[in-house]
């Protein structure tokens, strides 16, 4: 887990960490209220227990990104520099430096100006 500096997390964020997967959150960063990070999930199971083997994997947030509230970033996802995740989201991909992503799954709605 890294936090970069000048990076503000409101109350109410979560950050589920894992020894297997490192989250590292960029510099002057801006994380909403109640945002989760959650690395892990599981491989689909059997009709049995349908939550099969656990799996983790890392979280990476840019530099000067905005997330916002209530959002949440799953294992796996890259969010690139500049990025802004709209408030309710749920980011189950890679976002693209400067887009804003919105929705569930979260989708770019707009890349945005330098």
């Amino acid at each position: 887990m890294a936090i970069g500096v000048d990076t503000w997390l409101s109350p109410g964020v979560v950050i589920h960490t894992h020894v297997e997967a490192s989250i590292v959150i960029g510099e002057r960063c801006d994380i909403g209220p109640g945002v989760e990070f959650i690395p892990g999930s599981h491989i689909i199971g059997t009709s049995s227990r349908r939550a099969g083997s656990g799996t983790a994997n890392p979280i990476l947030i840019g530099n000067g990104c905005w997330l916002g509230a209530k959002s949440i970033i799953l294992g796996g996802v890259s969010i690139g520099d500049g990025c802004i995740v709209a408030a309710g989201a749920v980011v189950t991909h890679n976002v693209p430096p400067n887009s804003l992503v919105a929705g569930v799954p979260a989708r770019v709605k707009k890349q945005l100006s330098l």
